[in-house]
């Protein structure tokens, strides 16, 4: 058992670096400026190795929020009893207190050019649908299944997609986290206040 842990752990510490090291290079010199080829050799692995962790370019930089991946499911599947919706607006509340990059607010300079990056590279965009599509599926999975679990899915994963790209064109145009902080809290209560209203079985 350990050793599957051991391995497991130097696996997931290989797609970090491998991450962390595509991103760097990327943020130098431009997606489309860097090839596969660069990054392979910059992280001292093979370029067959390298697509065995990462099927495509894209996936070298959306691996760093992977983990956000099934977060909405999460939180739902950890507060069985409470009802979905205020577990996903508090959880949203909390990112913004605590300025999870998630949300889009946070003016660190290092997450302001990741997500320049990200929504300033079209084939990025691109490939971030196929990641929201995931969530998606996961969160439908937690509400329980079926067409009615997808449709309130797509809608909870659209809103939450939404307040954060208003979050972060707002800070992206020189405004500061505290001057956003406030309109970014009331945008959150009054979107997830719709889908309340919306989806009066998931409130």
């Amino acid at each position: 058992m350990g050793e599957i842990g051991l391995r497991e752990r130097k696996k997931q510490r290989m797609y970090r670096t491998v991450s962390e090291i595509a991103i760097r290079l990327f943020l130098e010199k431009g997606f489309d400026a860097v090839s596969v080829a660069e990054v392979a050799a910059a992280a001292e692995i093979s370029k067959p190795t390298l697509f065995r962790y990462f099927p495509a370019k894209e996936d070298l930089v959306l691996y760093r929020f992977a983990d956000h991946e099934g977060e909405a499911a999460r939180v739902v599947a950890r507060d069985r009893g409470v009802p979905p919706l205020a577990s996903l607006r508090r959880h949203f509340l909390d990112g913004l207190e605590r300025c999870d990059p998630v949300t889009g607010l946070n003016d660190h300079p290092a997450v302001l050019a990741f997500h320049e990056l990200l929504y300033g590279t079209p084939a990025l965009v691109a490939r971030t649908y196929a990641y929201l599509e995931r969530s998606e599926a996961a969160l439908a999975e937690a509400l329980g299944g079926g067409l009615e679990a997808r449709l309130a899915a797509g809608q909870i994963v659209a809103v939450q997609r939404i307040l954060a790209l208003e979050n972060w064109r707002r800070i992206a145009e020189g405004e500061q986290v505290a001057d956003v902080r406030g309109d970014a809290v009331a945008a959150a209560e009054r979107a997830f206040g719709v889908l309340e209203a919306g989806l009066p079985n998931l409130a």
